[in-house]
Order: structure tokens, then C-alpha cells, then sequence
């Protein structure tokens, strides 16, 4: 039976996956089986106890929540109630979680943990559609009618009827709304993107035309499962029959990686170049003969990657270096991944070259696609078969891409959402009336089908002299410097660019201590000589490598990460050019005054 819905989905492959541990998540720091029966109960229990709260056919169910078993619990209990469930991201703050509820006129609200509660119930003159609130973990306050946790309406839930909680889900239609997936609101106020069961399900179907995914694999599940690219994904793995092992954290997720031993897992770029710069510095550390052998490998791989991209072994001598490369170097990387790994997925932002390179050299595979929310949210991909590094690979089965006259990407397709909630306006602005949706990024299609983004259309910076500039590459190939963790190119309407850079601290304060730099007083430490002509030299090291007009002319050091949890980032590690804008206004304004003092 084909699968056109995510209700088919469950019924259909997760019901009868037949694992012990179709789920794992850590309890008492050991990790513990769901196994599908159990996710398969827990699911019913919910939806007979969702109908109890008044949930009906089209209603709105906002889950705020990291990743775990309640996740799909909740999640398949919606979709199979008829309803549509809203993720609300876990970090943001109680305003911003209380507008989404609001906006997509949630009746009923799963929250995590009590601050979650406190912040909802704060917000509640705010939310007069939200009739429930279940509290997922933890003790609910007495006294409050609106509020329930998540084992009561479980335990309360009694026998339930499976012929008719069955009959409700296989009356889903794939045109029937399955989620709306607000944006990260990089310019304004989040947007609600309505996808429908036939947009998600088409990404799945397609996806797995393309990947090869086996049901022996274990995934670990690290990112948001609120992101559309994680809760996609994971529904791959629920079609494939897979394990999928919830990380505690991303902090955890080197020691996750250990005990989970899985095949495959996706991430951000970030993770991936946080991993290169820990493997950087551990060797900057090392004996200069292990900094020799290393750096011998990472050439030899380098050399290798036309065969290492066909999953091939090269022949003749250059196999045998490769083989002891991996004996001396890669093998020792590769099992930091927990040693059944086979290939892991990038998404959410470029991939640098560089970062790309090192991995595929050093035979970690690591397949680079792009999407957006809109496009629920996969639009192309590069798979085992069809890889190009520096790509984000060739569109999906079913999904059509084109580049339009001012560069910008185009696509159509069965995953492109119906619009964004309520803003019809908004909606028109991206899907034109041939049903091309506009994705803002701009692009190339090369004679082979691989798509290359080359930046933002809305965040190319236009110099004074008319030129335009895209920021992304620069900003990657900065924060190429194991030096330098993070990098916001400015110059929007300047005579020059300057950049924002926040150091990699973990890699700077060793190397600070071995001067004998004090690393107490970070703010102190960022204006020692030294620690500047080090960074200008990495910045220079960059800007040789650049047109006279892409240069940085002059640049600053902050002494904190850019981070979600104050406001510099959105949920997938994308810079809010906007809020660094206002909140570093004054640091800018000092760079170009100084570059200018200086230049005159």
C-alpha cells in the first residue's frame, strides 16, 4: 500500500515495525527501549484523550518540546486525531512561544518542563483561543482547571476503541492539513508555513528514492525535531523501519555518538565544523610528529577524494598511502562517530568546501542537500550515486528547479506548501501565478543538474559603488580559521566591508595560556597585541583570496558567542543580520569611523 499520508505512515510502517527498541532515550543515564507497541498504545491512548479535550477534525495542537519519545507520541496522536500539530521551538521565550499559540489558534499546548508552563500561563490573557495545557514532565500545579500533564491524560485514557482511533486516521486526506511550521524570523515576525500530509509525505517518498536508508540503521536524532529537516527525517526513518536514538543534547552528542553507535544522523553545519576544530586543535597540541603524520593524511586524502566520492579505493600507490592514512589518522576520526557510521546529512546552511573536503578525505561521508520550511523542506539533495562537493546536489524525484532571470532559485513541486497562515499577501510575494515558489536564495544549475547557492537574494550587500557582495562565502571561509568560530560580514550601502568575528575560545585561550596570556578577562585578552596580529593574520590569509571589493578592511572581536538564547540566531544557527545590526550598531559605527580616520 502506497503511503500518501502521515497517518498511513504510522499505520502503516510504524505500527508494524515490530522493534523492541523502535525508540531510544537516556533514563537514569542509561539508554532505554520504546519498543513500537508501546509507542503504538501511547499514541491511541492520546488521540482518545485529545477527542476528551475537545480536539476535533482541522483543530491546532502546539507541542513545545526538545526531542524524545513524547515527541512522536504527540505528533502522531494529532495527525491521527484529523488535527494539525505546531511545533513551537523549546528555546524560545514565553512572548514569542505565546504568539505562535495565538497565531495558529491552538487549542491545546504540550509543554516540557514547568518554566515552559509558568511562561504560558504568564502569557495566557495572550492565548484566548489555548483552552488545555499539558505539562509533559513533571508535577502540574494544583488548582489550575486548564491545566493537565501528559501521564494523566495517558493513565486517564482507559480502553481504547482501535477500530474507530484507525477509521479517524484513515479518513486523513493527503490535501488535509498536517502541520504549520513557523519561521525562524530572520526579518520580523515569525510566519506560519501550512504544509499538508501530501507535502510532508511527498518528501519522504522522494527523499527515499534518493538516499539509501536501511531498516537495520540506527539515526540519532539531535537537531530540533520543532525544524522541519529533523521531524522530515525522522519520518524517513519511521517509513524505513529504523532506530532512532534521541541525544540528550547537542552538547552530549560526541558521547551519544559512543553509545548509540549509529549509522547515520544529520545536522547543521555548525556541528560539523565545531567537530574540525576540535580534531584541529587536539593535533595543534600534539608532538610535531603527529602534527607531521596529520597533516601528511589530510593531503593524501585531498589527493584521494575522486575515488574516495565514488566510495572507491584509488589504485596503485596512492591506495596503499590512503590505507595507512586511514589506519594512522582517519580511523582514530571515524570512531569518534561510534564506528558503525556510514553517512550523515548537512542542511539548514552552506556547507563550507573546506569543512566538506576534510570529511570526504578523510572517508566520512557527509551528503549536502537544501530546503527550505516552504518546501517541506527538501528541494535537492546530492546521494551516494550523484555527489558534487560545493553543490547542494540535484533536485529531489518529483521536484522541478529553474533559476530565474535575477539568479534566484525557483522550484515546484508537491512538497511546496499552500502558503503562510493567515498572510495572504506574504504568500503572494513567493508563489507567483504559475505556482513557482520563490525561495530568496540565488543560485546555478550546472550542465549535470548539481544547484550551487552562491548567497541570499535579501542578504547580498550592495556596496556604495553599486557592487554586489554576497556574505556568505566570505563568512565561511573565515570561520575556516581554527581561530575563529563565528563571522558576520557588514558593508550594506559602505565603501568597504568590515566583519564581526567571535573567536573559537576553545581553541584561543590554549593558545593564549602557552604565552602566558592571562584568560580571565576575556574582554582584556581580545585587545592584547598579540591575540590581534593573530587574528589579522587569518584575516589576511582570507582577503588574498578576494576581489579588492570583497575584502575586509577592518574588523572587530566580541567577547561572547552568537547564540539563539540571545537573539543573534535563529533555531538553525542562522545569523539575524537585522538584530547583530542593532545590537552591535555602535561597534560598527567605531570600525568604519576608525577605518576612516585612518585611511584619510
Amino acid at each position: 500500500m502506497a503511503v500518501t499520508t502521515l497517518t498511513d505512515l504510522f499505520l502503516t510502517k510504524v505500527a508494524n515495525a515490530g522493534k523492541p527498541d523502535c525508540l531510544l532515550h537516556k533514563v537514569d543515564g542509561t539508554y532505554r527501549p520504546v519498543s513500537t507497541q508501546e509507542l503504538v498504545d501511547r499514541v491511541r491512548q492520546l488521540a482518545k484523550a485529545l477527542a476528551g479535550l475537545g480536539v476535533r477534525r482541522g483543530d491546532r495542537v502546539a507541542l513545545m518540546a526538545e526531542n524524545g519519545p513524547h515527541w512522536p507520541t504527540v505528533d502522531f496522536a494529532t495527525l491521527c486525531s484529523a488535527a494539525v500539530l505546531v511545533p513551537i521551538y523549546p528555546t524560545l521565550l514565553p512572548e514569542q512561544a505565546a504568539y505562535i499559540a495565538n497565531d495558529c489558534g491552538a487549542r491545546v499546548v504540550f509543554v516540557e518542563t514547568v518554566k515552559h508552563l509558568q511562561g504560558f500561563l504568564e502569557q495566557s490573557a495572550t492565548m484566548p483561543e489555548v483552552r488545555h495545557l499539558v505539562l509533559i514532565k513533571g508535577e502540574a500545579p494544583a488548582g489550575d482547571p486548564r491545566v493537565t500533564t501528559l501521564a494523566a491524560l495517558l493513565a486517564g485514557a482507559g480502553d481504547v476503541d482501535v477500530a474507530a482511533f484507525e477509521e479517524t486516521a484513515r479518513s486523513v486526506q493527503p490535501e488535509d492539513l498536517a502541520t504549520f511550521v513557523y519561521t525562524s524570523g530572520t526579518t520580523g515576525q515569525p510566519k506560519g508555513v501550512v504544509l499538508s500530509h501530501r507535502n510532508i509525505v511527498s518528501n519522504v517518498v522522494g527523499a527515499m528514492q534518493a538516499l539509501p536508508l536501511e531498516g537495520s540503521f540506527t539515526a540519532l536524532s539531535f537537531l530540533p525535531l520543532s525544524h522541519s529537516f529533523e521531524r522530515t527525517v525522522d519520518y524517513c526513518y519511521f517509513h524505513q523501519g529504523c532506530r532512532i536514538a534521541y541525544a540528550e543534547s547537542v552538547a552530549t552528542v560526541a558521547q551519544n555518538l559512543q553509545e548509540v553507535k549509529p549509522e547515520v544522523f544529520v545536522s547543521v553545519p555548525r556541528v560539523y565544523e565545531k567537530v574540525l576544530s576540535r580534531v584541529q586543535e587536539n593535533v595543534a597540541s600534539a608532538p610535531p610528529i603527529r602534527q607531521k603524520i596529520f597533516a601528511w593524511a589530510v593531503g593524501v586524502g585531498r589527493e584521494a577524494l575522486p575515488w574516495r566520492l565514488k566510495n572507491q579505493s584509488p589504485p596503485g600507490f596512492l591506495g596503499l598511502k590512503l590505507a595507512l592514512a586511514d589506519k594512522l589518522v582517519f580511523g582514530k576520526i571515524q570512531d569518534r562517530l561510534g564506528g558503525k557510521f556510514r553517512y550523515a546529512l548537512s542542511g539548514g546552511a552552506p556547507l563550507s568546501r573546506d569543512v566538506a573536503e576534510f570529511f570526504w578525505g578523510a572517508g566520512i561521508q557527509i551528503f549536502e542537500g537544501y530546503g527550505l520550511s516552504e518546501t517541506a523542506p527538501v528541494l535537492s539533495v546530492n546521494t551516494p550515486s550523484h555527489v558534487k562537493l560545493g553543490t547542494v546536489g540535484r533536485a529531489l524525484p518529483g521536484v522541478t528547479l529553474r533559476i530565474a532571470e535575477d539568479g534566484e532559485i525557483l522550484a515546484q513541486g508537491p512538497n511546496i506548501m499552500s502558503g503562510y497562515w493567515n498572510l495572504p499577501d506574504a504568500t503572494a510575494e513567493v508563489i507567483d501565478g504559475a505556482g513557482w515558489f520563490h525561495t530568496g536564495d540565488i543560485g546555478e544549475i550546472d550542465g549535470e543538474g548539481f544547484l550551487r547557492i552562491t548567497d541570499r537574494k535579501k542578504e547580498l550587500i550592495i556596496n556604495a559603488y553599486g557592487k554586489n557582495v554576497a556574505p556568505a562565502p566570505i563568512e565561511n571561509a573565515l570561520k575556516a580559521s581554527r581561530f575563529i568560530g563565528q563571522a558576520v560580514v557588514i558593508g550594506d550601502r559602505r565603501k568597504f566591508l568590515s566583519a564581526l568575528l567571535v573567536p573559537d575560545f576553545e581553541v584561543l585561550k590554549p593558545w593564549a595560556e602557552k604565552l602566558g596570556l592571562g584568560t580571565g578577562d576575556v574582554p582584556a585578552l581580545l585587545r592584547d597585541p598579540r591575540v590581534r596580529a593573530l587574528i589579522s593574520q587569518e584575516v589576511d590569509a582570507v582577503n588574498t583570496r578576494l576581489a579588492s571589493f570583497e575584502k575586509i578592511v577592518a574588523w572587530e572581536l566580541l567577547p561572547n558567542e552568537l547564540t539563539l538564547e540571545t537573539g543573534e540566531l535563529t533555531p538553525t544557527q542562522k545569523v539575524k543580520r537585522r538584530v547583530i545590526n542593532q545590537k552591535y550598531g555602535d561597534v560598527i559605527e567605531r570600525l568604519y569611523t576608525a577605518a576612516d580616520a585612518h585611511a584619510g
